[in-house]
């Protein structure tokens, strides 16, 4: 690469204004001017919708404030990522589809199409009343990467980071608000995510005094590249290496575990009884010969893209 692809990752308190989407346009404009290099900016889990931390029922108050993601506010979030010809990540937003309330992930293309929307599958219970979803979501980002998307209480399952990472995700991002003193522990399962996946993982949360901060940014070995070690708000610029992934998978990690090529082939079956299924060789091999992942997915787009 002629240049170092970066992330701007903003660590900020969820947004109380009259009118989110236009303070976000004045903050993004701000933001790229002072960094013309920024390719991505990404923001917390509900960063638009600070309203809800003010209101006696936080649940209602979401749910009224839910729209159809073909409804004005995408598409004014859309006007601004192709406004500085930037990937954007505005936090998750609550999606209205029939009955249904979504917290949901959309990513905005430097041209402003919507690429991805990503349904928070493990919402945060019995405190959030959000309609589960049941996909996983991954979007590409020519010549970088696949990236896939996470919110919030999704990092506390495993299962979550190993799906996408099984989709080819090379870069997670997961998008946050702990608003108490278990932000400790997240910081532990972002490394470990980023470590048994052998992928970024990029967990960027609200600031205080809502949110508990301490986001954290995890390179493919498992090492913290860049954290935030308080609430205070901040901005964060990682830069994104499209080798790294690939060398950690292929070389192993700090060069020693190859987690991508533990399965060999003729090795028998591996039961997975919670999961009703199993593990097995044959499931990790194709005949487009997939780039060493975890468990290996081919690089010739037949990996499901965006949805929700």
């Amino acid at each position: 690469m002629s240049r170092p692809w970066i992330v701007a990752l903003v660590q900020a308190p969820p947004s109380t204004s009259t009118d989110p989407v236009a303070a976000l346009r004045t903050e993004v404009a701000q933001l790229c001017a002072g960094r013309p290099d920024v390719s991505m900016v990404v923001y917390p889990e509900i960063h638009l919708f600070g309203g809800a931390d003010l209101a006696p029922d936080a649940n209602g108050w979401l749910a009224d404030a839910a729209e159809p993601l073909d409804g004005p506010r995408v598409a004014a979030l859309a006007e601004i990522a192709a406004a500085h010809r930037i990937w954007l990540v505005p936090g998750s937003l609550p999606e209205r589809a029939g009955d249904a309330i979504f917290n949901t992930a959309v990513v905005l293309a430097p041209d402003g199409r919507l690429v991805a929307s990503y349904r928070k599958v493990f919402p945060w219970r019995p405190f959030e009343s959000w309609t589960p979803g049941a996909d996983w979501v991954t979007f590409d980002v020519p010549e970088i990467g696949r990236f896939g998307l996470s919110i919030c209480f999704d990092s506390w399952f495993p299962e979550s980071t190993r799906q996408l990472s099984w989709l080819g995700a090379d870069i997670v991002l997961n998008l946050v608000k702990t608003v108490g003193d278990d932000r400790a522990q997240e910081i532990v399962l972002a490394q470990a995510n980023a470590i048994v996946n052998q992928l970024y993982f990029l967990s960027v949360n609200a600031a205080g005094p809502v949110g508990a901060g301490g986001s954290v940014y995890v390179d493919p070995d498992g090492r913290v590249i860049a954290e935030c070690t308080g609430a205070a708000p901040a901005v964060t610029f990682v830069p994104i290496d499209p080798d790294r992934v690939r060398d950690v998978r292929e070389h192993g990690t700090v060069g020693l575990s190859r987690l991508a090529h533990q399965m060999w082939p003729g090795d028998a079956p591996i039961h997975l009884p919670a999961y009703g299924g199993s593990l097995t060789p044959q499931r990790r091999t194709d005949d487009a010969a997939p780039t060493p992942g975890l468990p290996g997915v081919p690089r010739s787009g037949d990996a499901p893209t965006g949805g929700g």
